[in-house]
């Protein structure tokens, strides 16, 4: 089987069992406070976005959430877990190896600013689906290039209301509407859909949508 990279003493797992790669991950920092059990919860909330998505990617996939659980879940689609971090994205292709899942998740390293310029990447997915990847101006910019006409982003939004997010104004320049929410659990979704040509200039150099943010 495939080793991982170095970790020091870290126990990790030889049945490639989701939960197990998933402790393992969260022991590394690579996922957030809270049981394993609820992230994999929220990730599963996801999949009702999916729809008849073929190729869906997952943007700042970080330890694995929401993409290896989606995966997972969804034999028949094929992911891309997308990371900028070398230390994530080798864990994420250990993993994605123990999970037996090489044929249906490829691994990317990158800034999504830069890969979303990419052939086979740029324009090539139906959805893409992003957890706290950054604020609202950031996350649509950097994902939208990823989408073929017609996609669509789904990103998780604060537990608690705090208003418009997405101003229909700020995401006009992406070509860009804000579709429906989804609620699951704990989880809440905003879904966004590309309705039009994106202008070429977007998404900008890696660090501006940042320094400058649309909206």
């Amino acid at each position: 089987m495939t080793q991982p990279p170095p970790a020091g003493d870290l126990q990790l797992p030889q049945d490639g069992h989701l939960l197990a790669i998933l402790e393992q991950s969260k022991e590394r920092g690579f996922l957030g406070p809270g049981p394993v059990l609820f992230h994999v919860e929220h990730a599963g909330a996801f999949g009702a976005a999916l729809g008849t998505a073929s190729r869906v990617v997952d943007l700042g996939s970080g330890g694995g959430v929401p993409g290896l659980v989606l995966a997972r879940q969804h034999p028949d689609v094929h992911f891309t877990l997308v990371d900028a971090m070398e230390r994530r994205t080798a864990f994420l292709n250990w993993a994605v190896s123990s999970l037996e899942m090489t044929d249906q998740v490829d691994v990317v390293t990158g800034r999504a600013e830069d890969l979303a310029r990419v052939d086979g990447l740029a324009g090539s997915f139906d959805l893409v689906v992003t957890r706290s990847f950054g604020p609202p101006a950031v996350t649509a910019e950097c994902a939208v290039g990823f989408l073929r006409p017609g996609g669509r982003i789904v990103v998780s939004e604060p537990p608690t209301d705090e208003g418009t997010r997405w101003p229909s104004s700020g995401l006009a320049l992406l070509a860009l509407v804000a579709d429906e929410k989804i609620s699951s659990g704990a989880a809440s979704l905003q879904v966004l859909r590309l309705s039009g040509h994106l202008d070429r200039r977007y998404p900008r150099r890696v660090g501006v949508p940042a320094k400058r943010p649309l909206f």
